[in-house]
């Protein structure tokens, strides 16, 4: 099955059945399918052809998920753009994919044009927007006659649905070949476990942007599957959000940190009646285990923490898919998935030793888009897709993921691991947030620098810091430095940005 069978098999089922909830409009699965339809149809006349590339450059909203099933129901490929990006930025995956037609929305449309100034490839540049755009076509006069019926197209197992830019946490960001086939997969992974299935009584919170790997294919793909309905939530606000959860029963929510780091801080979160909620997940970055075990003391869910990657469509590991939930850790591998820990030359390490995780299974990426090399350096010979994320397993199978490998401190010939110290960091009642990276020091080799927000009203000195890390840690482990900072720089999804981190510690930031 392909994705864009999916929509159409649920919405034959169901028609009336409420697709999505945003902001109190309410819309069905036949009109979603019908409008995915009219993409489609209005793609192919444009001359869109099978194998194309189409850019997404939307935020949170219910035209996003009709644009995406249809430009895949036309055999073309998604190309979601973070709505962070800058012309630059979106210049660069416009040539990098070599796309030839951008969708987007009236405030990005700025952006795409200056982007698309420098994309030769690029033919159409269409715009939802209620006025006429210079340069871009209007979506109402692309889609709005377009017939509603399916196209007469046939995708295949092994096409390419997706091609998903990394996040550049490290460097250039590279594209990632999802096919139908490694997505849909990773749904069907995820509806054996009986605590991640979705039920089509299910109404899902999902504030996670869609353009990231997470919210696409574990939030909307997964829900679509089983005909559940999505609460799309435009924009995340920490009491707002909350109210409409509650508002509309929600009974599943994927999070990411940031989301939890805040609500953990909000005096006013037992007021709300969460009472609906039956499973809660967080992923795309690590979790604080204290956090966590605030925000679940003061919401009375529990929080199940996974791990995955945007390679692997994402999920790999998830505590829902062991017999218990083991805070610090993210879990066994999920059903048809394969995890292993290996060690420097690539031999399987015993438990509880350290090294890279590797895994591999159907949901694995068909590899990065024109980088042979890359993809070679990421799947080996055997199928095996090397994270670069270090990690442990213990007895039971659960993964505990330390770091990745280039965050990794030397101080004096000792590995430090940013993760631990942070995790210590949060521990101190002052800390709001934190983040750990190294900085050059001439008799270390490498020091760690720790970026510490402070909690609304706290105060602490650097040197409280460092003396409450000495208390609970190796000293070798501890910050010499801490700058304290308004808020670190993080991606759509909450990672950290260490790169840039870097970059100021060595400019004496």
């Amino acid at each position: 099955m392909n994705l864009g069978e999916m929509l159409a098999q649920t919405a034959k089922a169901t028609p009336d059945k409420t697709a999505i909830i945003f902001h109190d409009q309410r819309t069905s699965y036949r009109e979603f399918d019908e409008r995915a339809n009219q993409i489609a149809n209005g793609l192919i006349q444009l001359g869109i052809e099978p194998g194309d590339r189409v850019a997404l450059y939307i935020h949170n909203l219910p035209i996003f998920m009709e644009a995406y099933y249809g430009i895949l129901r036309a055999v073309a490929s998604v190309v979601p753009f973070n709505v962070l990006y800058k012309a630059g930025e979106v210049e660069y995956i416009l040539n990098d994919s070599g796309a030839k037609a951008l969708l987007t929305f009236a405030p990005f449309a700025p952006v795409a044009l200056a982007a698309a100034a420098n994309a030769p490839d690029l033919r159409h540049i269409i715009v939802a927007a209620p006025e006429p755009i210079q340069g871009a076509t209007l979506w109402r006069d692309s889609f709005a006659n377009a017939p509603t019926t399916a196209p007469n197209t046939t995708v295949q197992d092994e096409d390419v649905a997706v091609i998903c830019y990394t996040s550049g946490t490290t460097g250039h960001p590279k594209g990632a070949m999802l096919t139908h086939r490694n997505l849909v997969s990773n749904c069907e992974q995820c509806s054996v476990i009986e605590k991640i299935a979705t039920r089509p009584d299910d109404v899902i919170w999902l504030a996670l942007p869609l353009f990231h790997i997470y919210a696409m294919n574990v939030g909307m793909n997964l829900t679509v599957l089983h005909g559940a309905t999505i609460n799309l939530i435009e924009r995340f606000d920490l009491t707002g959000s909350l109210a409409e959860l509650q508002k509309n029963r929600c009974t599943v929510l994927y999070g990411a940190p940031p989301m939890f780091v805040g609500w953990a801080q909000v005096p006013t979160l037992k007021d709300y009646d969460l009472s609906t909620v039956r499973y809660i997940a967080s992923g795309a970055a690590a979790l604080p285990v204290r956090i966590m075990e605030l925000f679940e003391s003061m919401a009375g869910v529990p929080i199940s923490e996974g791990y995955g990657l945007t390679e692997a469509s994402p999920v790999v590991t998830s505590n829902a898919a062991g017999p218990v939930v083991k805070p610090g850790t993210v879990g066994p591998a999920i059903p048809g998935c394969e995890v292993k820990i290996v060690d420097e030359a690539r031999n399987e390490a015993p438990r509880g030793q350290l090294g890279e995780v590797i895994c591999r299974g159907h949901m694995v990426m068909k590899g990065y888009d024109g980088e042979p090399e890359a993809t070679a350096r990421a799947i080996d010979a055997d199928g095996w897709l090397h994270t670069g994320d270090l990690g442990t397993m213990d007895d039971d199978g659960y993964i505990s993921i330390v770091d990745r490998i280039k965050d990794m401190i030397n101080v004096s010939g000792y590995n430090v691991y940013p993760r631990e110290v942070e995790e210590t960091l949060f521990k101190h009642p002052a800390v709001a947030d934190a983040a750990v990276v190294q900085y050059p020091d001439p008799y270390q080799g490498e020091s760690v620098l720790a970026y510490v927000v402070l909690k609304q009203g706290a105060s602490a000195t650097e040197q409280e810091i460092i003396d409450y890390c000495r208390s609970e840690i190796a000293v070798f482990k501890c910050p010499r430095k801490v700058i304290f900072t308004d808020a670190l720089p993080k991606n759509s999804t909450g990672k950290v940005l260490r790169r840039e981190l870097r970059e100021k510690a060595t400019q004496g930031v």
